[in-house]
């Protein structure tokens, strides 16, 4: 595998697929040996082998002995690896059919948690931590479902992340690093099991969403507003806290109306009503705006950048109305602006491919294509503001090669991560 010369690297690939289908198992024990062992170049080109050509390979080659032998020898090169090396083994392994039960996504889920350091002091000053959380929680979305749980990693979030919010650091120049946290936490909300912890999180994660739910500004006595400005409303922050509180409060729904006292919940809905009154101004601007729009003038990135705020604004506007019910509500269901919308409801769908091993699911989606920031900026007015809809690409989320990418954890050999 360490020929330069492209027809003699090609036939180095070749020749480790004639063996494979041989002696599968001696094969990757060769490879597995120079990954653990070899040098860098070796290394590098075996883990790609892996994760390319090993789903090209027929049942009758991938047994299930093989796939064990895979699991047991990955997990021993996932104790030293970069987050760029990480990401194709969670290629890999998300591939095996054993891997594609409750079970197996189970087992993989607890793979990443510990990539992710979920038992280690959540530092947000630092870059790597901070980078290695977020890829680590991309890499586990996927595998959660209504019988494979996010409990672990929304208690992290809830307990270490939402606090220091604003503290957070990231790599990844353009990033912004608070609505990408905020994006993972309401996407891995909808999987959450039994909390520990349920009262005090939703706690934390209730007084976040008022930070950005504003009151409204004071008025004068001749009725104009005493400030000079109008606090600006940031939809994309409160559509994933609006959703993930939704999510969670189902879980304790007297939590709005018996563990608050008046003033609070009086509070609450000021700030709700002032919200959607802005939300009513800019779903009416942007329905004019798309009035009449078909085919290729939605397509054009100004069309695109307000389709998705209208479906911003509208998801709110469905969360809001719940939480006015006296009690409120938890049962309205809106598909998250920046996931595609499905015919069938994707969690029935999981859940029902999780009551059967014998016949794995398909494999799950990696999620939309991650384009650049997309701002909307609406006509001035009253409540004017930025409403935005940012997708975290994996560009620089891994800096380098091995002993970069997510900062040391001891004095390891080779130099890498882990």
């Amino acid at each position: 595998l360490s020929p330069d010369d492209s027809a003699e690297f090609n036939l180095v690939n070749n020749a480790l697929l004639s063996i494979f289908k041989m002696d599968a198992k001696g094969t990757l024990g060769g490879l597995f040996s120079q990954i653990l062992q070899g040098e860098d170049i070796v290394r590098e080109r075996a883990i790609k082998f892996l994760s390319t050509k090993l789903k090209t390979l027929p049942e009758e080659v991938m047994t299930k002995e093989v796939e064990e032998f895979i699991l047991t020898e990955s997990k021993k090169v996932l104790e030293d690896v970069t987050g760029e090396e990480f990401v194709l083994f969670m290629k890999i392994l998300s591939g095996l059919k054993s891997l594609q039960t409750v079970s197996g996504r189970q087992q993989l889920v607890e793979l990443v948690a510990e990539q992710a350091d979920l038992e280690q002091t959540f530092n947000p000053s630092d870059p790597d931590c901070v980078d290695r959380l977020l890829q680590c929680t991309r890499q586990a979305v996927p595998l959660f479902s209504k019988n494979v749980h996010s409990t672990k990693f929304v208690t992290y979030f809830c307990e270490h992340v939402l606090p220091n919010l604003s503290s957070l650091t990231t790599p990844v120049e353009g990033l912004d690093i608070q609505l990408e946290v905020l994006k993972l936490l309401a996407e891995m909300s909808s999987f959450c099991g039994d909390m520990e912890k349920l009262e005090s999180n939703l706690k934390k994660l209730f007084d976040k969403l008022l930070e950005y739910m504003p009151l409204p500004p004071e008025e004068a006595e001749n009725g104009e507003n005493a400030g000079n400005e109008e606090p600006k409303l940031q939809f994309s922050y409160v559509e994933c806290l609006l959703y993930s509180f939704h999510q969670l409060g189902r879980k304790l729904p007297d939590f709005l109306t018996a563990k608050l006292n008046a003033e609070k919940l009086k509070d609450f809905k000021i700030r709700l009503q002032y919200f959607a009154r802005g939300l009513q101004v800019y779903i009416r601007q942007l329905r004019l705006a798309l009035q009449g729009k078909t085919g290729e003038a939605l397509k054009t990135e100004e069309n695109k950048i307000k389709v998705v705020a209208l479906k911003i604004t509208n998801n709110i506007n469905v969360l809001i109305k719940d939480l006015f019910h006296i009690p409120p509500s938890y049962k309205s269901t809106v598909t998250l602006s920046w996931k595609p919308v499905q015919k069938a409801d994707a969690s029935q769908k999981r859940a029902s491919e999780d009551t059967t091993s014998s016949s794995p699911p398909k494999k799950a989606s990696a999620g939309p294509k991650r384009d650049a920031r997309q701002i909307y900026n609406p006509p001035s007015g009253k409540y004017s503001s930025n409403l935005g809809s940012f997708s975290y690409e994996q560009r620089g989320g891994f800096r380098g090669g091995r002993g970069r990418g997510w900062g040391g954890r001891g004095n390891r050999s080779r130099g890498r991560i882990y």
